[in-house]
C-alpha cells in the first residue's frame, strides 16, 4: 500500500496472520509445518479470542475422517519445528473444510466459531502449559479457560 507521502509498506492480507503473546504468526506457515507432521492432512490455522488475553490464540482444525491424527506425537514434532508462540494453543479435529470458489480452506466460519464447546461437535483439544502436552477440551476445562482459571 501507499501512504500520504509516497511511501510503499507491504501490508498482508487479512486473516493470514495473527498476533499472539507478542509475536506475529503466519497462519500459512504453520499450516504448512502441521501439514507435513500430519502426513499431508488439510490443515487451516487461524486465531481465536480468549478472554483475558491479549492477541489471539492459535487454532488448527486439522481434517482427519478416520481419526487417526496422534495428538501427542503431533505436539512433540511441533516443539521441534516451530517457535513456542506458533504453536496452536487449540485443536480441532474435523471430517472437511468448505472450500471457497477458488479451492481454498475456507477460514471465516471456523474462526466465528472458536473454541466454543457449546458450538462445535468436533473433537478440540487445547495445549495445558503445564502438562506441554494436548489435553481433551471438556466443558469444565472450557468454563476454567473463560474464567482465566487455565492460562493459556
Amino acid at each position: 500500500m501507499k501512504d500520504e507521502l509516497g511511501y510503499i509498506y507491504f501490508h498482508d492480507r487479512t486473516g493470514d496472520t495473527f498476533r499472539w503473546r507478542g509475536e506475529n504468526v503466519s497462519t500459512t506457515e504453520v499450516e504448512s509445518v502441521m501439514s507435513k507432521v500430519l502426513g499431508l492432512r488439510d490443515v487451516v490455522v487461524y486465531g481465536v479470542m480468549v478472554p483475558g488475553t491479549e492477541g489471539r490464540a492459535g487454532m488448527a482444525a486439522i481434517v482427519d475422517p478416520d481419526n487417526k491424527v496422534n495428538v501427542e506425537a503431533l505436539v512433540h514434532s511441533l516443539k521441534e519445528l516451530l517457535p513456542s508462540y506458533s504453536i496452536p494453543m487449540f485443536l480441532r479435529i474435523v471430517h472437511n473444510v468448505d472450500l471457497t470458489g477458488t479451492f481454498k480452506l475456507q477460514k471465516n466460519k471456523l474462526r466465528e466459531e472458536g473454541f466454543d464447546i457449546g458450538v462445535i461437535e468436533d473433537q478440540l483439544f487445547y495445549f495445558d502449559s503445564k502438562e506441554k502436552m494436548y489435553l481433551a477440551l471438556d466443558e469444565i476445562k472450557y468454563e476454567q479457560i473463560i474464567r482465566g482459571e487455565i492460562r493459556m
